[in-house]
């Protein structure tokens, strides 16, 4: 367990409704200054009984149905789904077994840049949604498409065909191996403040992942750089003001898009203000609705009125829109603010579920039931083979316990599914690609960009 505080920190909550929003933008919140939280209560097992967590846990409560709302002038536009496919989908969800429509909301990382047998397990037995590749899985051009070819093949008996995803946002978080060109970082992108340049780096990150087989890349990052001690976004960012994100964020949506891949837009609330790193602590961000709605908000509003397909949940608890739970575990955040108020109807995926910022506050199981009755429809498991066995043995005995229903279930696989429609997937293997005319356009684009 690794050492952090133990002293709760003091939440400047006030007794205003969280309705009082864009009409009370005068009225003063907490500060911005972000901290790690120590918190060691009881959580529900996956069975719905309170268990003490070793890890310690936060209070696992079972979220309301209605959430507060938390903007009340927003205008409802929810994404709309593939035309003519939800009919088609409703009925093909109907002849699903619970463990195929509980391994649709699974999206795992494997270990080694070779498909190992736990990873066929996963595909081919617990019949997982899709596969996550990091850094550490990838060597060369070669054995990448080769380990994803092999992934795919695994999947042969289902006909529900793979997201195959992988962070390529360029920069520091650059995961494609030495044969492509290198891209840069949002935040040089940002500096030529040029929607057109960040249309082609979408567009240009979009070829990198799809010549090598990969369908969905968690990118654009919509967090706004503004607090200097950040230690996880920094120039990861486009910049530090909402416009500037807001323009280039969505126009890098678009360029993704517009190539055939998936574009996870990512770290909603926003991971922007905060001092530490979710990988490794709970962050905490003590801004009322009102501050928020000036800043962080702005870019996610924005990209879901433009049609955004998905959206990360970061791991950060906001004291003010919910004092118990982390955006990634809350009602009020995820089915509140970003479904109902924002009118979000995609696909919500939640970041790694192995994080500190979740494993050291929360058992795994706990933490799982609670974000899909929070409202997520896929849970990122990115390590571990026994922690994919632990999230779907929970979520499968809450339902068989009447903790989450049934419905609730199909209602995550209907939107899993209209996604992998309206985006062609299949599992037909890639072919080793020739990047040649790739990393010249790569290189043409850099040279612009630096003029």
């Amino acid at each position: 367990m690794r050492e952090r505080t133990t002293e709760m920190i003091h939440l400047c909550r006030k007794n205003i409704p969280l309705t009082v929003f864009l009409s009370a933008l005068l009225i003063s919140g907490c500060g911005s200054n972000t901290t790690a939280v120590g918190i060691s209560p009881q959580v529900p097992d996956a069975t719905g009984t309170s268990a003490p967590s070793s890890a310690g846990a936060l209070q696992a409560n079972t979220p309301q149905p209605q959430a507060t709302p938390l903007i009340s002038s927003l205008p409802a536009s929810p994404s709309s789904a593939p035309d003519g496919s939800n009919d088609a989908i409703t009925r093909q969800i109907a002849g699903m077994t619970l463990e195929q429509k509980i391994g649709q909301m699974l999206l795992a990382g494997i270990d080694g840049r070779e498909q190992g047998s736990e990873a066929r397990r996963m595909i081919a037995e617990d019949q997982i949604g899709g596969i996550i590749l990091y850094k550490d899985n990838i060597s060369s051009l070669k054995s990448m498409v080769s380990l994803i070819n092999d992934l795919k093949e695994s999947n042969s008996s289902n006909d529900i065909p793979l997201f195959m995803s992988v962070d390529q946002e360029g920069g520091k978080v650059s995961r494609m191996p030495e044969a492509y060109a290198v891209m840069p970082g949002n935040s040089r992108v940002g500096a030529a403040d040029s929607p057109e340049s960040a249309r082609m780096m979408g567009s240009l990150l979009a070829r990198q992942v799809q010549s090598a087989g990969f369908n969905m890349n968690f990118a654009p990052v919509l967090d706004i750089n503004s607090n200097p001690d950040n230690p996880v976004i920094g120039d990861r960012s486009f910049g530090n003001t909402a416009e500037l994100v807001t323009r280039l964020g969505i126009a890098e949506m678009q360029g993704i898009a517009g190539e055939g891949v998936i574009p996870v837009i990512k770290h909603f609330p926003g991971h922007g203000d905060t001092s530490v790193d979710s990988h490794l602590e709970l962050p905490v961000v003590n801004k009322s609705a009102a501050q928020l709605a000036r800043l962080e908000w702005l870019p996610f509003q924005s990209a879901v009125k433009d049609g955004a397909d998905a959206v990360m949940i970061a791991h950060i608890l906001y004291p003010q829109l919910d004092p118990d739970k982390p955006a990634s575990l809350s009602a009020d955040i995820i089915s509140g603010l970003l479904r109902e108020q924002m009118g979000f109807g995609g696909v919500v995926i939640t970041d790694d579920m192995t994080m500190g910022a979740i494993t050291d506050h929360y058992t795994l199981p706990a933490a799982a039931v609670d974000t899909v009755l929070a409202g997520s429809d896929i849970l990122l498991i990115a390590h571990g083979y026994s922690n994919e066995q632990k999230v779907r043995a929970a979520l499968l005995d809450s339902v068989h316990n009447g903790v989450i229903s049934e419905a609730r279930i199909d209602q995550s696989v209907q939107r899993i599914l209209e996604l992998k429609e309206k985006y062609q997937l299949t599992d037909k293997p890639a072919a080793i690609p020739d990047l040649t005319i790739l990393n010249q356009d790569i290189k043409k684009w850099r040279r612009a960009l630096a003029e």
